[in-house]
């Protein structure tokens, strides 16, 4: 995920953006955070390769924040916008280039905490990552990357896109407990968790994934298996016959 944080005010750019990275790095998602001085530098580097999520501040020199929302809005519909500023004065321009919230300055962290659970449903779950302790290295895998993991040898073993696999010194339970909070990752059995994203069917017993594996679900977690896997393509916008 690309941020960007546009402000004439250095004091506010630099604390904003250091309050980002801080933020992306709580919430395991992959990022940066690149700081502009002026809404026309920002766009000349959003045309070369666009941001996913834009904190415009509304008055600055040159180009204000809600003309460099509208510049943007000619050749980007989807960057996420919020602007920083003094007065909500400018709601009704907000609205018309689909910004998405308001921070008043001067913002706090738990503003910015805030801010972050109501655009959970927006960001891209893509790019959340989990850091691993794999032999005498520290791994960041991306939870994308996982189709599915297992309890081996008091080990977890990871099976990763591109045929890939690692293992960590946790308990599957520990594992587990990390992936808790996302809904593609699903414990199917004892020691065993698949990522529903990868998985291409349910047929009642075993999921099978898109390189073929099948990975068996216990029998008394069948009906909570086939729940998890309809609205997980419910939710991809795929919809489920089963």
């Amino acid at each position: 995920m690309r941020v960007a944080v546009v402000d004439d005010c250095a004091a506010d750019r630099l604390w904003l953006a250091g309050e980002l990275e801080t933020l992306l790095a709580d919430r395991r998602l992959e990022g940066t955070v690149t700081a502009f001085e002026s809404g026309e530098n920002f766009l000349a580097q959003a045309q070369i390769r666009r941001f996913d999520l834009a904190f415009l501040d509304i008055y600055m020199a040159g180009l204000g924040g809600v003309e460099t929302a509208e510049r943007l809005r000619t050749f980007d519909p989807d960057c996420l916008l919020v602007f920083s500023t003094s007065s909500r004065d400018h709601a009704l321009e907000g609205y018309r280039v689909q910004a998405v919230q308001y921070l008043v300055k001067p913002c706090q962290t738990s503003d910015l905490e805030r801010l972050f659970g109501q655009l959970d449903r927006l960001l891209p779950a893509r790019e959340k990552y989990v850091e691993l302790r794999a032999g005498r290295q520290t791994v960041r895998l991306r939870l994308r990357d996982i189709l599915w993991a297992e309890h081996f040898q008091h080990q977890v073993r990871l099976h990763t896109a591109g045929g890939g696999m690692l293992s960590t010194r946790l308990t599957f339970g520990e594992f587990a407990a990390l992936l808790s909070s996302d809904s593609r990752f699903f414990v199917c059995g004892r020691g065993l968790l698949v990522n529903l994203d990868h998985a291409a069917d349910f047929d009642g017993r075993d999921f099978r994934l898109s390189d073929s594996t099948r990975l068996p679900v216990s029998r008394d977690l069948t009906g909570r298996a086939k729940i998890a896997f309809c609205d997980r393509l419910f939710h991809q916008g795929k919809g489920a016959v089963l």
